[in-house]
Order: C-alpha cells, then structure tokens, then sequence
C-alpha cells in the first residue's frame, strides 16, 4: 500500500498500536477493554471474505425494474454522507504518510470532533489558499454542469494546475471519488451562503453556524436514518452506557474499524449522477466512466442530489429522476470492492478481507463477546449467515461457521455487525438498519462526540435551533444543507 493510499479509507496514523491499559485515553481506545482478543486463521479470514464478496453483474438492474439488493430505509447519499463524517471525526495530517500497519505509529493526536476540519482545515490564516481576499469565503474551482434541473451554481472544488489536478481541501481523502468530492464542494458552498446571510459577522460566527447545522443533521437525520430513532432517544434520554470517556473523547477502535464500516455494504456498483448522463460504475478502466476521484473529473458530471437524497420531488419510484436507494446493510459487499483497483487497494486489493485483517491486527474482541458485554442475547452461529438479504438468496446462504469452523462462538465483530443487521431481513422491500449492538456502538460514539466537545451546540446551546429558512418540507436535513448551498453566489 502506497503512502497515499493509507489515508483514503479513515486508516490514520497510530491506529495499530491502541493500548489495552484501562486508563488509556488518547487519540484512540478501546471501549470493552477487558473483553480478550479474538483470534483466527488468516486463511479462514480470507474464505470469509470470498463468501462476503458478491459476484460481478453481468448487467445492472435496469431503472426501471426493482432491484432487491436496494435498502428502502436509506437513500444512496447516506453512503456518502457517512465516508464525509468519518473523514471528518478520523482527521490526521499524518495519516497520507503513514503506511498500513505501521504498529510503532505514534497516538499523539488531539481528540476527535464533528467540528468540520476536513472542511476549514487549518483556517484562513494558516491555509489562506483556500480561501478569497476577504478571509470569509472558500474558493471554488470551475463550473459544473449537467444538473440544472437541480442547481445552476455549482461549482468543483479549486484543484492545482497539474494533473491529474487533485483537490485543495482541508482533507484530501474527500476527493476520494466523484460523490464525496463533490459532497465536500456542497459543504464550501454551505458556508459561503451563511457568508452571505450573515453580513458583519465574524469568520468564527458563520464556522459555528455551520458546524452546528452540520451536527444538527448528523444527529437528527444521520442517525435516525442509520441506527433509527427509538435508539437515538434512547442514547439521548438513558446516557453512555459503553462509551464513557474519563478525560476528553476518544475514537473506539470497535467503532472505528469494526461498526463504522458497515457503509461498505451499502456501496452501490454503479451511480447515475444526473439525467443527462449514463450511470457510472464506482470503479472502471476507463477514466471517462469512473467514479474515482483524486483527479479533475469531466465538467458535465454535476450531481442533482434529488437522485442522492429525498428532496420531496420524486414521485417515481422507477425511473431515471428516483432516489437511488443505498445498497442493503448486510454481509455482502458488491464485487468491485472485493477488487479494488491497485490505486486504491494496494496489494490487498479485497476490502473485505482488508477489514477482517485489519480487525485481527486490532485485536478486536468477537461480535458475540460485546453483545454479552452489552447485555444483548448473542446470535447463534446458524443464523449468522453470509451473503446476500434477498429473497432469492436468503435460503441458501451459508453460516459462517459452514465457510470455516473456526468462527465458532466468535465471529469478527464487523461481520457481525452486518449479520445483525441482517436479522431483519423479511422480504426484499423490507428496510434494514444497524441492530442493537452495531446501532448503540456508532449512536453512542457519534452522540458522545457531541456531547464531550465544550463546542458543539448541545454543550454550548442545547436549546439551538437552525435557522428556519434553511428548513426544508418543516426540517433541517443534509438534504436542506445542500438546498442552501445551491443558493451561494459564485465565487
């Protein structure tokens, strides 16, 4: 894996080497310490990985027939939405430089916000590349086109000169690919229109209007879409029960590397980005029909979000203008991922298998394990199955103890993670959601960000309201966030 590949999936400096000490606090932690280490063969690591990697299609699902991989519960931009948190909460300027599995890393780092530095990065003073005369406003790069059925404004990000033109953000992994790229370009704008909304006030004003907007959503859309909100009140109204920093938040390493990544199974092989252009695969030899960022991608590749998130306009569940529904939360991830193209994946180039290494190498305790720790009732081994929730697949997927015995008793907590999710599953339109550990894990950890940061609104405002005309259909979404920012005037 090269230097540069080592930041682009929240792998960040010093992970490898998270202490087992009960007094431990930094950068990262543990939050079952006391549960043991689980082990297994890489071999049998390995089959669990093939099991989990669907196979390629040999066509998509045409848009206008359902396809029974989708989640009902969740539209595609969540995907995206979730890498932009998690890029954002994992932030290390080290991390690009760092190569995997680095165990002497160091875990010097400051404690993890939803505070938007993947965003300001270091500010205007001590990065004023990134920003106009003024000091107040971001800049942007050139104009985008093919979505003015949606917004007419829309800018990509400021990119150097030299190819292949990557982006100049407070953190380079949001150029990851073409959706988050452009999520971020959606952020800058936010805050210009506040900029604009806001005359007189200082640069530290309008960054705390939008921070505060930006955790709003995480906490009243992300999640209740993610984990539901009978959990996210629960973890509102009943406090940490698991999460419990003593000094100052930490980042767990079972959210981290284990329950967080339950997003990849939500990855779609292929994307419509507007009605005026094919649907794109997420990764494709030909530049021309890739999803791939770290590159200046082509100017007519504007996204309409209405296809991303619902916006309240889009009546046909079966056609080109649909929101694209994100991809089932389960233990089948779709068979790009399990062949990463060498620029991105290294030479392991399956991220399933990357992941359950990873969790070996963390010494993560089994999924079984933290459910008893969190006084859920483990699933049995027979009804941890891998492969596909669909109606056409449920019946003959295997156990996971029927892809290698040694998973008996003790499945790799990601796995199981998605497995729980899983047990939801009845039919093909049924929605799915995290499930009672995997959903207390990244409620607690994203909630107890919140409220272990002195400025965040619940600590600084807990009676804080966004502004009212950035509503939209009566609340305030990532999708009113990126009505608003449609609204900036170019800069």
């Amino acid at each position: 894996m090269s230097n540069n590949q080592a930041g682009r999936h929240g792998i960040v400096r010093g992970l490898d080497s998270v202490a087992r000490s009960s007094s431990f606090e930094g950068r990262f932690g543990r939050m079952f310490r006391t549960l043991p280490a689980a082990t297994w063969p890489e071999d049998a690591l390995k089959k669990l990985a093939a099991a989990m990697s669907a196979d390629a299609e040999e066509s998509p699902t045409p848009e206008n027939k359902s396809d029974d991989e989708e989640n009902s519960g969740i539209s595609a931009g969540y995907t995206y939405f979730g890498q932009f948190i998690d890029h954002d909460i994992t932030f290390d300027p080290n991390s690009s430089l760092q190569k995997d599995n680095d165990v002497n890393g160091l875990v010097d780092f400051r404690t993890p916000r939803l505070d938007l530095d993947n965003v300001y990065g270091r500010g205007p003073d001590d990065q004023p590349y990134m920003y106009d005369n003024t000091g107040m406003k971001f800049l942007l790069g050139r104009q985008l086109t093919g979505a003015e059925a949606f917004a007419h404004n829309v800018k990509d990000l400021q990119r150097i000169t030299t190819e292949p033109k990557r982006a100049i953000i407070g953190d380079p992994r949001n150029d990851e690919n073409v959706i988050v790229s452009q999520l971020q370009g959606a952020f800058l704008r936010f805050h210009n229109y506040l900029v604009e909304t806001m005359p007189g006030s200082s640069f530290s004003d309008v960054q705390r209007e939008v921070r505060f907007h930006y955790q709003w959503a995480v906490l009243h859309d992300f999640l209740p879409t993610i984990i539901g909100q009978k959990m996210v009140d629960d973890i509102l109204s009943g406090g940490l029960k698991f999460y419990k920093p003593r000094k100052e938040a930490y980042m767990p390493v079972e959210f981290s590397v284990a329950a967080y990544r339950f997003g990849h199974s939500m990855v779609r092989p292929i994307y419509r980005l507007s009605q005026t252009i094919p649907r794109f695969a997420i990764f494709s030899n030909d530049p021309g029909s890739s999803l791939t960022g770290f590159r200046e991608f082509p100017s007519n590749w504007a996204i309409d979000w209405r296809l991303f998130f619902n916006f309240g306009n889009n009546p046909n569940p079966l056609s080109p203008e649909r929101i694209q529904p994100a991809y089932k939360i389960d233990t089948s991830l779709v068979n790009p991922l399990a062949n990463l193209p060498a620029s991105v994946g290294g030479n392991i180039p399956s991220l399933p298998f990357r992941n359950l290494l990873r969790g070996l190498r963390m010494g993560l305790p089994c999924g079984q394990d933290v459910a008893c720790k969190m006084n859920v009732t483990p699933i049995p081994d027979k009804n941890l199955k891998v492969g596909k929730a669909t109606e056409g697949d449920t019946a003959t997927n295997k156990s996971i103890v029927d892809i290698d015995p040694s998973f008996k008793g003790k499945a790799p907590l990601w796995f199981y993670i998605l497995a729980e999710a899983q047990q939801q599953f009845k039919k093909n339109n049924t929605p799915i959601r995290l499930g009672e550990v995997g959903g207390r894990i990244v409620g607690e950890v994203l909630i107890g960000l919140l409220l272990n940061d002195s400025h965040s609104y619940l600590s600084m405002a807990p009676c804080w309201q966004p502004r009212h005309d950035l509503l939209l259909n009566g609340k305030f979404s990532i999708a009113a966030l990126i009505a608003a920012a449609g609204k900036s005037s170019n800069v």
